[in-house]
């Protein structure tokens, strides 16, 4: 089974690879195999259990199908998995596995996993839409454009202010989403109701080790407390708008009695299955659609906030899928967007012809100088080709 035409119009290919099946997998049984090390170091289980379930998380082979059907009956992944563990071990080191650990602790640490890989991957993206507006922002920072308000003409802007503007707010969401990952994609480990009972009081150091050996911060367990994974989804939110504004002004200057930029020219897209001469704006399309999505998924992890008491029901199992899917849209949308900006054709002449139509002359008021402030001043004199 595979739902590839429904989630790779809209993702990318290495952004679905994170959170794909065989990677989640992987990723819980490393986090059995480094808590049993964990352990082993201090003192709780012997080394030879801790080796034993070490060699088997590295050779255990599930089919994400039949254990997405158990998952499915026992309400989360670690029961099966662990009951897999543990059939593929024997003697202590059978009653070994998972010890001092609860479901949560894997579910949660696996998905912070996930989103350090993911926040990375999408920086890439989106540090080419900002290099990409910056250029062409710096290059026309001067060139007098006509500005609209209310989708009406209003007065004269320099034509780079309104990708400036587009650069500054993708940066920002670059920034908020690096900084709420480093903050809060951090180890959970804090066993049966956030205590680290039953764990001979090595527990802390039994989490500084585990999150060493999965490349995790250490942190407090923070199981009740869900407001770090929605500052993730709220900086990821943003960014998606953010993506979505520059899509929207691109699709709206490339309508055909205003032409003052358009997507460049690939050959197999932005075309009509019905009409030939159609020059459609896909790219922004994607990031547009994105954009509509988000905020519910927001929404919906905001909604989980109030959790009941030690573990909630229903609110952080929500979480995994909608972050998921905010990643996803974000890596879509951003690659669209990085292709769209990056060829973006900007045609002088119909902005000059536009400006002159409306009779409001070519007073572009300090313009550059907030293309500068915006961007940058230290390299706001770059000479640009």
């Amino acid at each position: 089974m595979s739902d590839w035409l429904r989630s790779r119009p809209a993702a990318t290919p290495a952004m679905l690879a994170i959170f794909a099946d065989d990677r989640t997998i992987g990723h819980a049984l490393a986090f059995e195999a480094a808590l049993a090390a964990a352990e082993a170091a201090e003192g709780l289980i012997d080394r030879a259990s801790a080796d034993a379930i070490g060699a088997a998380c590295r050779s255990l082979v599930l089919d994400p199908a039949a254990l997405a059907e158990e998952a499915a009956l026992a309400g989360t992944l670690a029961i099966p998995l662990v009951k897999h563990l543990r059939a593929a071990l024997a003697g202590p080191a059978a009653e070994a596995v998972h010890r001092g650990a609860t479901s949560q602790d894997l579910a949660d640490t696996v998905l912070m996993l996930q989103l350090r890989e993911a926040a990375a991957l999408l920086a890439a993206d989106l540090a080419r839409i900002v290099a990409a507006l910056d250029h062409q922002a710096r290059r026309h920072a001067d060139t007098p454009a006509l500005g609209r308000t209310l989708l009406q003409d209003a007065l004269p802007i320099g034509f780079g202010l309104r990708l400036a503007q587009g650069a500054a707010g993708v940066a920002d969401g670059a920034r908020r989403i690096e900084a709420e990952v480093a903050a809060h994609a951090v180890l959970q480990f804090g066993g049966a109701a956030g205590t680290r009972a039953g764990l001979a009081g090595s527990g802390e150091a039994i989490a500084r080790r585990l999150a060493t050996a999965l490349g995790l911060p250490a942190a407090p367990p923070w199981h009740a407390r869900r407001g770090g994974i929605a500052g993730i989804a709220g900086a990821l939110g943003i960014t998606i708008g953010a993506l979505g504004k520059v899509a929207r002004d691109v699709t709206l200057l490339a309508q055909n009695m205003i032409g003052e930029a358009r997507e460049p020219a690939i050959a197999g897209r932005g075309g009509s299955s019905a009409m030939a001469h159609k020059r459609n704006p896909t790219g922004c399309q994607v990031a547009l659609s994105a954009a509509l999505r988000a905020p519910g998924l927001v929404a919906g992890i905001l909604a989980g906030l109030p959790a009941e008491e030690e573990r909630g029901i229903g609110g952080w199992q929500a979480e995994g899928p909608a972050i998921a899917d905010l990643f996803l849209l974000a890596a879509g949308s951003a690659d669209a967007l990085a292709t769209v900006t990056e060829g973006l054709e900007i045609d002088e002449a119909a902005i000059a012809r536009n400006l002159a139509a409306s009779g409001l002359g070519t007073d572009i008021g300090e313009s550059a100088a907030i293309v500068a402030q915006l961007l940058g001043s230290e390299n706001a004199g770059r000479e640009e080709d």
